[in-house]
C-alpha cells in the first residue's frame, strides 16, 4: 500500500509536487481554462471553433493549445487538413471543474454546485 501512495505522488516529499505546480501554472490563464471548459463540454474541436467559443483570434488559441499539448493536457486528431483537439484525460476536466467550484466558494453563500438539481431529492 505504501508503494502505491508513493507512485501516486501524494506524499509531501513526492517528486511530483513540482510537476503539479507546473500544471497549475499552465492553468493560470483564463483563455486556457476556457479552452478546457469548451473541450469538456463539446469534446473534440478545431482551433477555429475553439477561437469562436472563447472569443479569441485563432492564432492566439493555437498558441495556447500548443502549450496545453506540450503539457499533455490536450491531444490531437487529424482529419485531412483539419486538426481536432480534445482533453488528454479526465484529470484536466476534473481539475478545472474543482477550481471553478472553489471559485464559487469564494463568493460566499451556498455555491451553486451544492444546490440539488431540479428533480433530485436532497
Amino acid at each position: 500500500m505504501d508503494a502505491d501512495a508513493e507512485v501516486c505522488g501524494r506524499l509531501v516529499d513526492s517528486q511530483y509536487v513540482e510537476l503539479a505546480v507546473e500544471v497549475f501554472s499552465m492553468l493560470a490563464d483564463a483563455t486556457r481554462v476556457r479552452i478546457i471548459l469548451a473541450l469538456r463540454d463539446m469534446g473534440e474541436l478545431s482551433v477555429n471553433h475553439l477561437a469562436d467559443i472563447v472569443d479569441k483570434q485563432p492564432s492566439s488559441v493555437s498558441q495556447h493549445l500548443a502549450k496545453l499539448r506540450m503539457a499533455r493536457i490536450v491531444t490531437t486528431r487529424q482529419d485531412g487538413q483539419r486538426i481536432f483537439y480534445r482533453l488528454e484525460n479526465e484529470h484536466a476536466r476534473q481539475l478545472v471543474s474543482d477550481a471553478i467550484f472553489q471559485a464559487e466558494h469564494s463568493l460566499g453563500g451556498t455555491p451553486r454546485h451544492h444546490h440539488p438539481q431540479a428533480g433530485e431529492s436532497e
